[in-house]
C-alpha cells in the first residue's frame, strides 16, 4: 500500500512539473527567437541568411533525497548544430556544475552526482554552451536554465520548545485558553501538504483539548479544583500532510498548573477553645493561639480574626499573625481575680480577599467560642504608667534628678518596693535611681549630638519577696542647647576668572550646625573684624542660610596673585550665640568667554599665550633632535680613553653620594653593616635591614652575588638599583655606603719592592700593552723621558 502511495505521488509530481515546464520552455523559445533576430541584425551587412539554431532539453526538475543506485537523470542539452559526428563538445557551468551536476560532453546528458536537499538549496542556475572541438569556438550563444528541486515530505514538524509551562485558574469554564503551542516544518509549504500541520492531544484528556489548526490548548472540563489535583501533564502531537496517514509527526510536553482562587471559606476545626491566665500577666501578653483552616493558598488563604461579642471583649484583644494565619489572643486590660474569674469570647475568622464569583458557596467566615479563666497569684509591683518619657537638657549637671517612676503592690499586703536600673540597658552607667523613691538622676555628662535618646529599663522589686519584680521602659530624650559653632557644609573649590567683572557671583556657600534649635537654623555671614573691607571680594548674606561671594574689582592676574584667602565670620541666632571663622580659598584661573574654567596654572598660560600648534610641534622636534645628539655624544664618550683616577700624587678624591639623610648623629654606628661592600667574597645572606623596625616582617629578597664584577661603576649601579627596588625599604631617606674598591688587578702587583731585579734593570715596556688604563704609568716608566727623570 505504501508503494502505491509513493508511485501516485511521483506521477502527480511529474505531471505538476510538466505544467511548470511549459512556460519555461516558451520563455526559452522567445529567448532563442530574440537571439536569432539580433543575429540577423548584426549580419545584415554581410549576408541575408537566417541561422537556425536552438537548444533542446526535456527535464528541468529533480526530486530531493534521491536514493536510487544510479545517478539521477536531469536532462539533455542538444543544439541543432550537432550533426552527431562528435565535433561538438558540451560544457556546463554555474551552481554545482562539476560537483553536483555532471554533463556528458559528447551527448549533452546531465546527471545529478549527489543526493540533493531542497531545504539546503531549492533551485540551481546553470549555463550551457556548445564548442566546436576543432576550432574551439562556440557554435551557439551561452544559454542559462534553472533546475528546480521539488520537495518531498522528509522533515517532521518540530515544536519551538521541548517543554512548555503554563497555568490556568482553577474552576475555569470549558474552553478557557491555557497556552498556544507552535510547530514548524522545514518542507515546502507551497507544494503539496508536506508542511500542513495538524495538532492533536495524545495525553491530557479529558481535562484539556487542543485546536487542530492553531495549537491553542483549552480546558475541557468545568470546575476543575486545585485542591483535588494541581498539576497536569499534557502531550501534544503535530503531524504534517494535513494529519493524513503517512505524515510525519513530532510531540511536545506541556506542564499545566491550576492556580488557586478563593473558593473555600475558612473553618475552625473545633467550636470551643479554653485558655487560662494569671491575674498578674502584663498587658499585651499572648494567652493562646487559634487557627481556622483554609484549603486555599497565598492571599486567598489570608484571613482576619476579630472579637464579635462576649463579656470579655473589652478585656482581651486578638491579632492576626500574617505568617502563620493564626489568631493570637492577648490581654488588653489588667486582670483581677477578685473581680472576675472567667471570660467568654466569640472569635470570628474571615477571608480578607473574597471572590464575588463564589459567594454562592456560602459565607467566607466562621466563628468559635474562647473561654479564659483567671488564676489568683501573688502579683508583682505595678507601675503607674506603661512607660515613662523624660526630657532633659544636655547641659544638665551630674547628679541632677531628671524624673521619677512610681510603682505599687496590688496585693492586700502592700509590701515595700525598691527600684533599680537594669544595667544591660545602661552599660555606660550614665543614669541611676534612688532605690526608695524612684527618682532618676544622672551620673555622667550628656551630649545630644553623640546620643539624642537613652532607653533604659527600671526594675521595681518587693523587698519582702525579691522574686516579685516588674520592669518598665524609661525613654530619656536629650534636649539640645546651642553648644556647637556653625561651619562650612563642605570644602569649596572656588575660582575666579581673570576677566571677571565687578559684582560677579563666583561662589555660593552654605553652612551646617550640629545643633538642632527648636525654631530652626538661622545663620549670618560677615567679614572678620580684622579685615572689615576686602578690596577683592564681597560677602553678601542671602538671608536664607547661604551667602554669595562677589568680585569687587575689574580683572585678576595669576602672575601677581594666583590664590586669595577670604576669611568669613559665621554665627547663629540661638542662645548662647556660637560663631566660627571659615576661610575660603579662591584661585585665579583663565576662562573662556562663557566663564568656563580652562587653566589655573600661570606657567600653562605663558606657554599657551604665544605659541601656535605649529610652533609647539617645532619645539618638540628640536627637543627630540637634542636628545638624539645627547645619546650619540654619550656613546662616543664611552669609546674614548678613560682619564686616570688620580692625576697627581696629591690629588686624592673619593666619590661621595649624598642621600640627604641627617642620620642619628655620631653615635649612630649601627645603621648599616658595610662589611659586605668592603669584602666582596662575603656571601649574600638573607638579613633584615637594620633601619627597619624589628616588629615589621618583610619578605627577604635574595640577590645575585656581585663579587665577580670587576668594574666598580657597574657594581655601584647594580647596588643602587637593588636598593631602589627593595620592597622592604623604609619610607624615609637612609644612608647607603658603597665602599667596594674592586677585585685584584689582572696585571698583578706594580710595586718593585718585591722585584728580584733593580729599578735600573726593570723593563716597563709591557705597560703599553695593558691598554688605556695604564697609559699614564707606561709614559712615566716605559719611555726615554722616564729614564732621564
Amino acid at each position: 500500500m505504501r508503494t502505491c502511495s509513493c508511485l501516485s505521488l511521483f506521477i502527480w509530481i511529474c505531471m505538476l512539473h510538466m505544467v511548470d515546464l511549459t512556460p519555461l520552455q516558451e520563455g526559452m523559445n522567445r529567448y532563442l527567437q530574440r537571439e536569432r533576430t539580433l543575429s540577423l541584425s548584426e549580419e545584415h551587412g554581410k549576408m541575408l541568411r537566417r541561422a537556425k539554431r536552438g537548444w533542446m532539453w526535456n527535464q528541468f526538475f529533480l526530486l530531493e533525497e534521491y536514493t536510487g543506485t544510479d545517478t539521477q537523470y536531469v536532462g539533455k542539452l542538444h543544439t541543432d548544430q550537432d550533426k552527431g559526428d562528435g565535433n561538438l563538445k558540451y560544457i556546463l557551468t554555474g551552481d554545482g556544475a562539476g560537483s553536483l551536476f555532471i554533463i556528458d560532453e559528447n551527448t549533452g546528458d546531465i546527471h545529478a552526482a549527489k543526493k540533493l536537499d531542497r531545504e539546503e538549496k531549492s533551485l540551481y542556475v546553470l549555463r550551457a554552451k556548445a564548442i566546436d572541438r576543432k576550432t574551439g569556438r562556440q557554435v551557439e550563444p551561452e544559454s542559462e536554465f534553472i533546475i528546480k528541486i521539488h520537495d518531498i515530505n522528509d522533515n517532521e514538524p518540530k515544536f519551538t520548545k521541548d517543554l512548555y509551562t503554563a497555568s490556568v485558574p482553577e474552576m475555569s469554564g470549558v474552553g478557557t485558553s491555557v497556552i498556544q503551542v507552535m510547530a514548524t516544518d522545514a518542507d515546502d509549504a507551497n507544494y503539496g501538504n508536506s508542511a500542513k500541520i495538524v495538532y492533536s492531544i495524545l495525553q491530557g484528556q479529558p481535562y484539556f483539548s487542543v485546536d487542530p489548526e492553531s495549537g491553542i490548548i483549552k480546558t475541557a472540563l468545568p470546575d476543575m479544583s486545585r485542591e483535588n489535583r494541581e498539576q497536569y501533564q499534557v502531550v501534544i502531537q503535530a503531524k504534517d500532510m494535513g494529519g493524513q496517514m503517512g505524515g510525519l509527526s513530532g510531540t511536545t510536553t506541556v506542564n499545566i498548573t491550576l492556580t488557586d482562587v478563593n473558593n473555600n471559606p475558612p473553618r475552625f476545626p473545633q467550636s470551643t477553645y479554653q485558655f487560662s491566665s494569671p491575674e498578674s500577666v502584663p498587658l499585651g501578653t499572648p494567652l493562646g493561639r487559634i487557627k481556622a483552616n483554609d484549603p486555599d493558598v497565598g492571599e486567598n488563604a489570608e484571613m482576619e480574626y476579630s472579637l464579635v461579642e462576649g463579656d470579655g471583649s473589652d478585656m482581651f484583644d486578638i491579632i492576626t499573625d500574617k505568617d502563620t494565619q493564626e489568631g493570637i489572643i492577648t490581654v488588653k486590660k489588667q486582670l483581677d481575680f477578685e473581680k472576675k474569674m472567667l471570660y467568654t469570647l466569640r472569635v470570628e475568622a474571615s477571608n480578607t480577599h473574597p471572590d464575588p464569583r463564589f459567594r454562592h458557596l456560602g459565607p467566607f467566615k466562621d466563628t468559635a467560642v474562647v473561654k479564659i479563666s483567671v488564676e489568683d497569684v501573688d502579683e508583682p509591683p505595678v507601675f503607674s504608667k506603661p512607660f515613662y518619657l523624660v526630657e532633659v537638657d544636655e547641659d544638665v549637671k551630674e547628679g541632677s534628678i531628671i524624673g521619677q517612676v512610681m510603682a505599687y503592690d496590688p496585693d492586700a499586703i502592700k509590701n515595700l518596693i525598691k527600684y533599680s536600673v537594669d544595667r544591660h540597658t545602661d552599660m555606660d552607667r550614665i543614669f541611676n535611681i534612688h532605690s526608695a523613691n524612684g527618682s532618676v538622676f544622672t551620673l555622667k555628662p550628656l551630649d545630644r549630638e553623640a546620643c539624642p535618646w537613652h532607653n533604659i529599663t527600671i526594675t521595681a522589686t518587693e523587698i519582702n519577696n525579691p522574686k516579685q519584680s516588674s520592669h518598665i521602659p524609661v525613654f530619656i530624650r536629650i534636649l539640645d542647647i546651642n553648644d556647637h559653632s556653625p561651619e562650612f557644609a563642605k570644602y569649596y573649590e572656588t575660582f575666579v576668572c581673570e576677566n571677571a567683572k565687578p559684582g560677579q557671583l563666583i561662589q555660593t556657600i552654605s553652612v551646617m550646625d550640629k545643633d538642632d534649635p527648636p525654631r530652626g537654623h538661622k545663620f549670618f555671614f560677615e567679614p572678620v573684624p580684622e579685615f572689615p573691607l576686602n578690596p577683592n571680594f564681597t560677602i553678601v548674606d542671602n538671608k536664607d542660610n547661604t551667602a554669595g561671594i562677589l568680585t569687587r574689582k575689574d580683572g585678576y592676574s595669576r602672575h601677581k596673585m594666583n590664590t586669595y584667602l577670604l576669611p568669613i565670620l559665621i554665627f547663629d541666632n540661638d542662645y548662647p550665640i556660637q560663631s566660627s571663622t571659615g576661610t575660603l580659598t579662591i584661585r585665579v584661573c583663565a576662562c573662556d568667554n562663557q566663564g568656563n574654567m580652562q587653566s589655573c596654572n600661570a606657567e600653562a598660560l605663558i606657554l599657551s599665550a604665544g605659541l601656535s600648534t605649529g610652533a609647539l610641534i617645532a619645539i618638540l622636534l628640536c627637543i627630540l633632535i637634542l636628545l638624539i645628539l645627547v645619546v650619540l655624544f654619550t656613546a662616543l664618550k664611552r669609546q674614548r680613553k678613560k682619564e686616570p683616577l688620580i692625576i697627581s700624587k696629591d690629588d686624592v678624591r673619593d666619590n661621595i653620594v649624598t642621600y640627604n639623610d641627617e642620620g642619628g648623629g655620631e653615635e649612630d654606628t649601627q645603621a648599616f653593616d658595610i662589611g659586605t661592600l668592603r669584602n666582596p667574597e662575603a656571601r649574600e645572606d638573607s638579613k633584615l635591614r637594620r633601619d627597619v623596625m624589628p616588629e615589621t616582617i618583610f619578605q627577604i629578597r635574595r640577590t645575585a652575588p656581585l663579587w665577580e664584577n670587576i668594574d666598580v661603576q657597574d657594581f655601584i649601579h647594580k647596588r643602587l638599583k637593588e636598593n631602589d627596588s627593595d620592597p622592604s625599604a623604609p619610607p624615609y631617606d637612609s644612608l647607603a655606603t658603597y665602599a667596594y674598591e674592586g677585585n685584584d688587578s689582572i696585571a698583578d702587583s706594580l710595586s718593585s719592592l718585591e722585584s728580584l731585579t733593580a729599578d735600573g734593570n726593570q723593563d716597563y715596556d709591557y705597560l703599553s700593552d695593558w691598554g688605556p688604563r695604564f697609559k699614564k704609568l707606561a709614559d712615566m716608566y716605559g719611555g726615554d723621558d722616564s729614564d732621564r727623570d
